[in-house]
């Protein structure tokens, strides 16, 4: 008989192949979604599998470059498993953004939990650069090879392992070994918070996977996340909303308003029933989950003026970009957007939902980061948080929804 401190065997669908001192895990859809968190599906590749954040039927749905390598960065996309390994190797390869004219961007960090607690980070070479002439919009890839992150000196004993995938870098998993037998954990007992919106949620200027606002927001409230933080397109599209309503999820947030404002999409007309038809179709498969539909944190260039947002590139070379609004205070009369007015908007018509729905809530997200928190940590490139407001925002999301008298404390799955 096993003891109790022995390491469960593992399934026989989860060992591949035995070296000397390692186990291999087939990495195929079937069994690597069966060790992922936070994917809505996975795609099987030349050289592995591709966790997504949209599913193919979204994805068909819109020829958008921008949507598809957002939703492909695996933004809160972490593999859980349980094992005794005291050495873990994961073979990725990554395709990162890289910009003509500019420093070559951070590489993407991988982030090891061990029992909720991180524990080592580290990064893979190689890979592809996916290069991006700001000016004409047009990309090109440059094609690198596969690379491996090692952990290695963790604990001897049986423990719940997490290694959460770069937020900012297309990630296909190849193989994954260990010095001893890995198993899917099956139910934390955690509920489940659903969450979309901007680059901002995506996590745009965090320093690592779970340094990002929902990631740290989920850690504090003690709940599995699923981040569609799509940078770019948190656009009211039909295609994520069903995404969201065929999702299953205990609670759910959608924050909306800034990519509307910057990419000049929609009018004020337009964006009303844009926003109901979003809303509604959210509920046709969650009628009774709390619901918080949160407005923008503030970001000054866009308070008043409306977009497009446009890229300031007059210190590209020396790694910074800024972005500047571009339209016209007076076009407001037209019904063009800023964000003052997609706030009150937004407070308008969950107001008006909410009298014949009870578990609709609003959050004006100048709560998680407003004019006083401007004054001490301003956005660097005008439109980002910095890592610290990452974590400020992380904090504040946490005690508003979560906290006691929160519209996400104390629920149960519906």
């Amino acid at each position: 008989m096993n003891s109790p401190h022995d390491p469960a065997p593992a399934p026989d669908s989860f060992v591949a192949s035995r070296g000397a001192d390692w186990i291999t895990t087939p990495l195929t859809p079937e069994r690597a979604a069966d060790l992922l968190r936070g994917a809505l599906e996975v795609e099987r590749t030349e050289h592995g599998v591709l966790p997504h954040r949209l599913p193919a039927r979204a994805r068909v749905q819109c020829a958008d470059e921008q949507l598809a390598r957002a939703e492909a960065q695996p933004s809160g996309v972490r593999l859980v498993l349980r094992t005794r390994a005291t050495t873990i190797e994961l073979d990725a390869l990554r395709t990162k953004m890289g910009y003509h004219g500019a420093p070559p961007r951070p590489d993407g960090v991988y982030d090891l939990l061990v029992d909720g607690a991180l524990t080592r980070q580290a990064g893979v070479h190689g890979g592809n650069v996916l290069m991006m002439d700001m000016t004409t919009g047009t990309t090109e890839t440059v094609p690198g090879p596969v690379g491996t992150v090692r952990f290695a000196g963790l604990p001897d004993r049986m423990k719940d392992v997490e290694i959460w995938l770069p937020h900012n870098e297309i990630t296909e998993l190849v193989a994954l070994r260990t010095d001893a037998p890995v198993e899917p954990v099956r139910d934390r007992g955690r509920k489940v918070w659903l969450h979309h919106g901007s680059s901002i949620s995506h996590g745009s200027d965090a320093v690592s996977p779970t340094a990002i606002w929902p990631a740290l927001a989920a850690s504090l409230g003690g709940v599995e996340l699923i981040n569609l933080g799509l940078s770019g397109s948190a656009l009211l599209d039909p295609f994520t909303a069903r995404a969201l309503r065929d999702t299953p999820a205990d609670m759910i947030s959608v924050k909306i308003g800034i990519n509307i404002v910057n990419t000049d999409l929609m009018r004020l007309r337009a964006f009303g029933p844009a926003l109901h038809g979003f809303l509604d179709t959210i509920r046709e498969g969650h009628p009774a989950t709390p619901l918080l539909v949160v407005s923008p944190i503030l970001c000054p260039i866009h308070e008043d003026t409306p977009g497009p947002a446009a890229p300031d590139f007059s210190d590209i070379s020396e790694g910074r970009l800024r972005f500047a609004a571009m339209g016209d205070p007076a076009e407001r009369a037209a019904g063009k957007l800023t964000l003052g007015v997609i706030r009150d908007e937004l407070s308008r018509i969950v107001k008006q939902r909410a009298a014949d729905d009870a578990h609709i809530h609003y959050l004006d997200g100048r709560d998680l980061y407003g004019r006083a928190d401007h004054a001490e940590l301003p956005l660097p490139d005008e439109l980002h948080p910095d890592a610290a407001t990452h974590r400020l925002m992380g904090e504040r999301f946490a005690a508003l929804a979560f906290g006691s008298g929160g519209p996400f404390a104390g629920e149960s799955r519906s």
